[in-house]
């Protein structure tokens, strides 16, 4: 009965727009039931077809699955979509932000080994580097000022293994060029890991300013509905991990006695692989993959929803700091702001939706506005489609020295803000009723 030619459905997606690939990237038909959305694989293993199977994959020759540990079906849709929208040549899906930093770095820095990292980075990270990596011989040092190219040459030494660094570090909203990060990164040759979990590759790519790997908390705006973990970590496939400056062996060097490097088989998608084959395999960071399917679908709507939170961010930024009871608004986006103009140049003037407001009353003061809020959620977690509220120097920063904190900007009386998707007109009445309180209170 059909005369006409039937075309088979698109599965590549090169060359196609953001909004295009967030929602198509990834997604397959691998057992030809023509299921439109990726079924969750909710297996532990995988059976070989032979002893010669099982045996090429525990040495890489056959790239199969052999444990959902380190490589699960239902990942690879997640994991394909986060590296086509970043640009990156392959990525992996580990159980957490966290996971992904730890797996990161300790793949490519070991005992005696050394970090370089901009200071104004999320306070879990910061907790990493002071309270577990020493225990792993890992050490690191801050630059407290990224344009300031002869910090960076004190700090970098013979040791230093990989520099570090943030898009838009929380709470502040202090927004770092990676460009000129990566010209320092690439000086010294060395890698340079983006953490771009604020930005989202919807606002910014790290590669496209030099970064050589990017990792996100992907339970924040990627997912973007904070029903479940998870941590990705993307390879730019773009750092000559054979003439870099410093040794990377489980790169370049055999795998197993005799045989290849992960470098000769793997080639741009060698980080990828590595710390699939040994660091997530040995760890055990594993992802769930009803985790992984919750962030296959958040990703669909990413778009969406940044345009939506940095407006409103945009909006009710603004409007706090005309407010009197407000001392301070951390938001680039301001045109007070030392990273104004950067925010103009890289972020169209609204830099992601995670910020600061300090409040003129100090620790009573924020007492009282956390206390009295009614609509946004009070609650550690950044990136979701609701509101939500922290203090940091309580929760986030309350194990840093008061004099850390002074100098990481984190008075008593700041509070950070990710700003959701309800309406922008209700977040500020909250917000006002709150203030309100405050002055009733006579803080």
């Amino acid at each position: 009965m059909t005369s006409h030619e039937i075309r088979p459905s698109r599965t590549t997606w090169d060359g196609f727009g953001f909004e295009t690939r967030q929602v198509h990237v990834g997604d397959t038909d691998e057992h030809g039931y023509n299921a439109r959305v990726a079924p969750i694989y909710l297996t532990a293993g995988y059976r070989f077809d032979s002893l010669q199977n099982g045996w090429d994959r525990f040495t890489g020759e056959d790239a199969g699955q052999i444990y959902s540990r380190n490589l699960n079906p239902t990942h690879l849709v997640a994991e394909q979509r986060i590296a086509s929208l970043e640009g990156g040549t392959g990525a992996i899906l580990v159980g957490s932000g966290q996971a992904a930093i730890v797996t990161t770095l300790l793949g490519l820095a070991g005992s005696g080994d050394h970090i370089v990292s901009t200071a104004t980075i999320y306070g879990g990270t910061q907790s990493i580097f002071a309270r577990t990596f020493p225990r792993l011989g890992v050490e690191t040092s801050y630059v407290w000022d990224w344009t300031d190219e002869a910090e960076w040459e004190a700090a970098i030494r013979p040791e230093t293994k990989i520099l570090f660094t943030e898009t838009i570090p929380n709470p502040r909203n202090d927004i770092v060029d990676i460009a000129a990060v990566a010209r320092v990164a690439a000086r010294h040759g060395l890698p340079l890991v983006v953490d771009n979990t604020v930005a989202s590759p919807y606002l910014t790519r790290p590669f496209e300013d030099g970064a050589n790997i990017v990792i996100h908390s992907s339970t924040k705006f990627l997912s973007g509905h904070g029903a479940g973990l998870s941590g990705a970590i993307v390879d730019g496939g773009n750092f000559d991990w054979a003439g870099a400056s410093r040794s990377y062996p489980g790169i370049t060097e055999p795998a197993v006695p005799g045989g290849a490097s992960i470098l000769d088989k793997a080639g741009d998608r060698a980080l990828e692989v590595y710390l699939r084959t040994t660091i997530v395999n040995d760890m055990g960071p594993a992802l769930s993959p009803l985790n992984s399917f919750l962030l296959q679908q958040g990703i669909e709507t990413l778009s969406l929803r940044m345009d939506r939170h940095v407006d409103s961010t945009h909006t009710i930024a603004h409007w706090l700091a005309e407010q009197p009871e407000v001392a301070r608004v951390d938001y680039a986006g301001l045109a007070g702001s030392p990273q104004y103009e950067l925010a103009q140049r890289v972020y169209k003037g609204k830099p992601g939706s995670v910020f600061a407001v300090s409040l003129a009353g100090g620790l009573p003061a924020a007492e009282v506005f956390y206390d009295s809020l009614r609509l946004i959620s009070r609650m550690t977690h950044i990136g979701d489609t609701r509101s939500m509220i922290l203090h940091p120097a309580t929760t986030t920063h309350v194990g840093f020295t008061p004099e850390h904190r002074a100098r990481l900007g984190v008075d008593d009386g700041l509070l950070r803000l990710s700003i959701g998707l309800e309406t922008a007109d209700d977040l500020i009445a909250d917000l006002r009723q709150a203030l309100d309180a405050v002055r009733d209170a006579g803080l």
